[in-house]
């Protein structure tokens, strides 16, 4: 009896078992039922639309492997050297002429290395993370010095004056241009040595001739004389070019070497400098107004300091019309005021304005460029008045001496035009400011 009660449900189990899948085959037959009677017309347009997207996805992956390298080869044969690092300064690629002004020769194509690992150069670090955290374009120049690992090498290497012009990029990454500037340095030092070997050269003849003409100017009468005095300012004119060269290049080459420092008291110095220049003030008409502190002094060179307002003033007497005036205006400043600085310290600012011609936009960039010649208006042609004087006219260095002396009193030279006169602007800067006092004006 228990046997046949166990063979009873052992047969019940396994029909219902088999019920359970008839009826699991018929609902899998209806579901599958449309699928597999449009199959034919449905599945192959997206398979054949699914290939041609593949196909055209590598193509233009092909097309943009081809232009990263016809990219990656201009910058190889650019004469510019080019870097670019990841967001945590990994040098990712560099071109062969970064390579070769960085000294690069540890790092290999494929390599990602730190930079600071490469290239040891505050300046070219902090460029970096400079323009990464501002997301500006930035422009730094310095000396570099290179690393070498060969001890034997080192006294070959020289340093070299480089410019870096960086480029934010996605991702956090940065692209540096670098630019080899020592060629030209080494070149423009080439010249000036060579002009000024001439300029050494030419000074015995140039006095021996001088010599000659005072001479000759005792000895002839008029109307032959007359072009004796001509040849005379032509010999002076010469004498203070080269003078002017050499004062110029000895002053590039050792800024301070010649600086005896006093205490000067700046509006003194330059009411004596207009008195120098009177002559020529009135044939003109010319008046000098003056604004500022009384009593201001400032710790400077009284030769050198005298030199910058007498190329000034009679620069700015040569192109005033008649009967107008040269403005002179004195104030005080702080570094807070001009640099933004924490740390107040006082710096004296003289803006000095005339009503003349002014200098064209494209000549203010260049006016302390030795031997620059811009707007004829400016440059060439003073005014008649001063013409018939006599004066040697300028010889293109003058500002570019007032510049050199200026930096080597720790100051600075900009100039501009001024918007309510049109004529020429020129503000100095001066540190070592010792007293000041009440402001007044006199004309």
């Amino acid at each position: 009896m228990l046997i046949l009660g166990f063979f009873l449900g052992l047969a019940v189990g396994i029909g219902f078992w088999i019920w359970q899948q008839i009826q699991l085959n018929h609902y899998l037959a209806r579901v599958l039922q449309p699928l597999t009677t449009g199959s034919s017309k449905v599945a192959l347009p997206l398979i054949s639309s699914l290939r041609q997207k593949i196909v055209k996805v590598k193509q233009e992956r092909q097309d943009l492997q081809q232009s990263l390298q016809t990219y990656q080869d201009l910058l190889d044969f650019a004469p510019l050297g080019y870097l670019q690092v990841d967001e945590e300064n990994q040098l990712l690629w560099c071109n062969q002429q970064a390579r070769e002004i960085l000294y690069l020769q540890r790092w290999q194509p494929g390599q990602v290395r730190l930079l600071l690992e490469l290239v040891r150069s505050y300046e070219l670090d902090h460029l970096i993370e400079q323009t990464r955290d501002w997301q500006k374009s930035q422009t730094v120049e310095w000396l570099f010095h290179p690393a070498c690992d060969d001890a034997a090498q080192m006294p070959k290497i020289k340093s070299l004056a480089l410019r870096a012009s960086s480029l934010p990029l996605p991702h956090g990454q940065v692209g540096v241009f670098l630019e080899n500037r020592q060629p030209l340095l080494d070149l423009n030092q080439e010249r000036d040595r060579s002009f000024s070997d001439l300029a050494h050269e030419l000074r015995t003849p140039l006095t021996s001739i001088r010599l000659i003409v005072e001479t000759l100017q005792n000895r002839l009468d008029p109307p032959l004389n007359r072009w004796v005095n001509r040849l005379m300012q032509e010999v002076d004119r010469l004498i203070n070019l080269v003078q002017s060269w050499l004062e110029l290049t000895q002053m590039e080459a050792n800024p301070t070497m010649q600086l005896q420092l006093e205490v000067v008291e700046v509006r003194s110095l330059i009411t004596c400098v207009w008195e120098t220049l009177e002559p020529l003030t009135q044939r003109q008409h010319l008046s000098l107004s003056y604004s500022g502190p009384e009593n201001l002094w400032i710790k400077a060179d009284p030769a050198r300091i005298y030199q910058v307002f007498l190329n000034l003033l009679d620069n700015s007497i040569k192109y005033s019309p008649p009967c107008t005036s040269i403005h002179v205006q004195a104030k005080i400043l702080s570094t807070q005021d001009t640099h933004g600085s924490d740390k107040a310290s006082p710096v004296l600012e003289i803006n000095l304005i005339d009503s003349g011609v002014g200098f064209s936009e494209t000549d203010l960039p260049h006016i302390f460029e030795r031997f620059y010649r811009g707007d004829k208006a400016r440059t060439h042609s003073p005014l008649p008045d001063h013409k018939s004087t006599g004066a040697i006219v300028g010889n293109g260095l003058g500002l570019a001496i007032v510049r050199q002396i200026i930096l080597a009193h720790g100051g600075s030279i900009k100039a501009m035009n001024h918007p309510e006169t049109g004529g020429a602007w020129m503000q100095l800067q001066l540190p070592e400011v010792m007293a000041n006092s009440q402001s007044q004006d006199y004309s």
